[in-house]
């Protein structure tokens, strides 16, 4: 009997430390009750232009293509984040961007030559985004956002007078931005990696009449894919 005893209690500890063994240590259990919080950004961006021609291009033999090609950069900056309910936050993410779009243009005859261009931007990306969370499962967690931006090309060269100019830029666009991420919780901070399409609806494409690239491109868009990892506390 007193084996019998010894015995049971022996198996209850050890199934009671096995389901201890089993529960993972809840890493910033409180961080769900903040209003607000903060963080840092970087990412890799890759970056082209969307383009619409005028019914001249297809009328005339100046050019016989003109093809946007994708090009990487990249981001850096701030996020404050704002909880608005259990699985509802809102975030502003201020960040710089580095980015570089190019043009491939062949002219027709008689020229008949290929030209390989970068247009370069250093966007200030101003981005406000709903984050809709899912339940947080032990250390894990995974969002999906949606929200709008504003930016402003510091590199834009719609007022250039340099005659070298092939192609000049509007400086502001505006559009929307959507997205997946999940956030890993560790002791001390939340790894957070995410990716988001970023689409611009403001034409970009400043019109000067002495470019030929003018006359044959009717608008130009933005089109941005972010991959981003987010450091919260």
């Amino acid at each position: 009997m007193r084996y019998g005893k010894a015995t049971a209690i022996i198996i209850l500890l050890l199934c009671t430390f096995r389901a201890s063994a089993q529960r993972p240590l809840l890493n910033m259990p409180d961080h769900d009750d903040k209003l607000y919080y903060f963080g840092i950004t970087f990412g890799l961006n890759f970056s082209v232009h969307r383009i619409n021609y005028t019914a001249s291009f297809a009328q005339t033999d100046t050019f016989k293509r003109i093809q946007p090609r994708w090009q990487p950069g990249f981001n850096l900056g701030l996020m404050g984040n704002l909880r608005l309910s259990r699985f509802v936050d809102f975030r502003f993410v201020p960040s710089l961007a580095f980015a570089e779009k190019r043009l491939i243009f062949e002219y027709g005859p008689p020229i008949d030559s290929v030209s390989d261009r970068a247009i370069e931007s250093i966007y200030m990306h101003l981005p406000f985004q709903f984050k809709f969370k899912s339940d947080r499962i032990n250390n894990f967690r995974f969002y999906g956002l949606a929200g709008g931006k504003f930016d402003y090309d510091l590199a834009a060269n719609a007022r250039s007078k340099r005659p070298d100019e092939f192609i000049k830029i509007n400086p502001i666009d505006y559009g929307f931005e959507f997205g997946v991420g999940f956030e890993f919780f560790n002791p001390n901070f939340i790894f957070s990696p995410e990716i988001k399409l970023s689409q611009g609806f403001n034409n970009q494409l400043y019109r000067d009449q002495g470019l030929q690239l003018t006359n044959a491109i009717d608008r130009l868009s933005t089109r941005m894919i972010v991959i981003s990892i987010h450091l919260e506390g």
